[in-house]
């Protein structure tokens, strides 16, 4: 006899299960978020938008919001452009479920030429099916040909009244000046990693799990300003743990990073010149499971710490009290000059430690 096929539903990441719907979800990009919803309710606004910034930072994520506001028509369908789409209305569902036939989507990355242009070129010309405006999301726009960005010139200079453009890109010094000039620019900014952990913490509460505050700042720091970075981590942090508490330590042991206290201690050994106790330090570091190149980084990271402590007190008041402690130890101990000859020791070995074969031995000779 056999049994009906119960297959579990399939798990989605939370970086698409908590992606923000609305200018509210967004984090860290106050300014972008202020600017649009001012245009979008006073009716100011450009033909073109290009969104710029590093991964993860909300450049895609931005573009579509912007599409649903200007095509919700409400929960009734009497509404107009608004900067809070209702997200039940046919179209805010149909973006949302990248649906709708006048929202179109493409990804520069794999369609750079100009016959792929040419179709946006032809498809502009006719008003949209059934929204109030036709919508082109292109992604990863610096990666079009020249020809291409030449053959969009004339369109995206003057395009009809019933479309809109929005372009996101990463590598904003690759989009021809010509296109630039055309378009309303806006600049996403890394998250700083106090609200990515905040995020985080509450991202967790919804999925009844316990992140720690020093779990959560410790993921913040490695998302490196990007949110996708973050939520991916968390994803691993969460399943590395079971699905119970996500520890500090846990952490540390996933992303291959040494205690920050253990740091201190190693820089103060070998800024004293008692290198034999450094060295059997990060052995047992190394043991830990701390990654050789994180190692450099952190110390890297460290030693501008403490010359900013060094000639501006009070740099470090938002680091936990211990670590203000062990680095105000070091600033009383140590002259600019040398913290300044032990950041280009420091730099030139993490090049070094990078690109060697064994990382761990050319940790013991920078």
């Amino acid at each position: 006899m056999t049994t009906p096929d119960t297959a579990a539903p399939e798990y989605r990441v939370l970086a698409r299960k908590y992606r923000p719907q609305t200018f509210a979800d967004m984090i860290g990009q106050e300014a972008l978020v202020r600017t649009l919803t001012n245009a979008i309710q006073s009716g100011r606004l450009a033909h073109a938008f290009m969104l710029t910034g590093v991964r993860g930072v909300g450049k895609t994520t931005s573009a579509r919001i912007v599409a649903r506001a200007l095509n919700c028509i409400g929960a009734d369908g009497t509404g107009g452009p608004t900067p809070e789409p209702c997200g039940v209305c046919d179209p805010c569902k149909a973006i949302a479920a990248d649906r709708h036939p006048d929202v179109i989507e493409m990804d520069a990355a794999s369609r750079t030429g100009v016959d792929d242009i040419r179709e946006i070129i032809d498809g502009v010309r006719y008003k949209p099916i059934s929204a109030r405006y036709k919508i082109y999301i292109i992604d990863e726009v610096h990666m079009l040909s020249k020809n291409a960005f030449n053959a969009l010139l004339k369109t995206l200079e003057e395009p009809p009244d019933h479309t809109k453009f929005l372009f996101a890109t990463t590598e904003i010094r690759k989009v021809p000046i010509t296109v630039l000039s055309r378009c309303q620019r806006f600049d996403l900014r890394r998250i700083e990693p106090e609200v990515l952990a905040a995020h985080f913490i509450h991202i967790a509460d919804l999925e009844k799990v316990v992140l720690t505050p020093e779990a959560a700042a410790l993921i913040g720091r490695a998302a490196d300003g990007s949110a996708r970075d973050g939520m991916s981590l968390l994803d691993q942090a969460i399943a590395l743990s079971s699905g119970g508490t996500v520890e500090a330590e846990t952490v540390r042991g996933m992303l291959g990073l040494a205690d920050r206290l253990t740091v201190y201690d190693l820089f103060g050994k070998v800024m004293a010149g008692q290198i034999a106790d450094a060295l059997a330090l990060y052995e047992d570091m190394h043991r830990a499971g701390a990654d050789p190149s994180q190692v450099v980084q952190d110390l890297l990271g460290l030693c501008h710490g403490v010359t900013r402590l060094k000639v501006a007190p009070g740099a470090l008041e938002s680091a936990a009290e211990t670590e203000r402690r062990a680095a105000s130890d070091l600033a009383g101990s140590l002259s600019v000059a040398t913290l300044t000859r032990a950041w280009q020791i420091l730099l030139k070995g993490a090049q070094e430690v990078h690109a060697a074969p064994d990382p761990r031995a050319a940790w013991k000779w920078c």
